[in-house]
């Protein structure tokens, strides 16, 4: 171990001193930071997913100066400190590990995982949260956080035995939305309805809806560069092509994308 998370912390105390400190620190609160804090966990899942591991090492640095800035400001305040932040996570991966630091045996992933909701469980319930939706962040994005509902629920059994029983439910909003009268007060309703089925499949597969739509984003966002490009190649914009005119090149972008 290095002396760099002292030098850290020190760097992070005299950034927020009241004297000689850095303005734009000394006005931050826990709430200011929040936007900065989900930005930069998203520059790490970006440099995963580009597997730009150079990056990714300074991308980190910068989340883990989100957790001591919050650190810093709850010492300020006497609540806590960037140790207590430590202890606090050793201690539940300890207690949520019992087939590595204590007695109990566990064969696989699938029974670890079962362990680990188990045992999350027993601390909601100890924090007076009864609900199995207890403790499921608000601020999530939306779709994970339909995937975070519908996987509580399928813990203790409310689920569809099959993928099956969920494309009959996508089928059934599918038809409802159709029958739902455009600019109708119910539209937006119906639609999350949909939206919230889909993830149902998405999580049937075992799939993260986050993570399927991020690649649908991505190859929808590729294949329309082409197509620009595809017409900037005749000197035109893309305000001088007709729709028909860009869905052939779309398509023909699609055909070639796919071989």
């Amino acid at each position: 171990m290095t002396d760099n998370i002292p030098r850290l912390l020190n760097i992070m105390a005299k950034l927020r001193d009241t004297n000689n400190g850095c303005p734009w620190d000394l006005k931050q609160n826990y709430a200011s930071i929040v936007p900065y804090t989900i930005e930069e966990a998203y520059e790490v899942a970006d440099a995963i997913a580009r597997e730009d591991f150079v990056e990714l090492k300074d991308e980190l640095g910068d989340l883990l100066f989100q957790v001591v800035f919050y650190a810093q400001i709850a010492k300020e305040e006497g609540r806590f400190q960037f140790d207590d932040c430590v202890a606090a996570i050793c201690d539940k991966l300890e207690r949520r590990h019992p087939h590595v630091f204590g007695e109990q045996a566990l064969d696989d992933a699938d029974a670890v995982l079962k362990n680990w909701e188990s045992l999350k469980s027993a601390e909601r319930k100890d924090n007076g949260q009864p609900s199995v939706l207890d403790n499921i962040p608000q601020a999530m994005p939306a779709l994970s956080r339909a995937n975070k509902l519908q996987k509580r629920c399928a813990n203790v059994g409310f689920d569809w035995p099959t993928v099956e029983g969920c494309w009959l439910k996508v089928k059934e909003e599918v038809l409802e939305v159709e029958e739902t009268a455009d600019g109708s007060p119910e539209l937006a309703e119906e639609l999350g309805d949909l939206m919230f089925a889909l993830v149902n499949v998405v999580r049937k597969h075992k799939l993260d809806p986050e993570a399927v739509l991020r690649a649908a984003n991505n190859k929808f966002e590729s294949r329309f560069r082409a197509v620009e490009q595809h017409i900037s190649a005749e000197n035109r914009s893309l305000e001088q092509a007709t729709l028909d005119e860009m869905e052939a090149i779309w398509q023909k972008v699609k055909r070639q994308t796919k071989n």
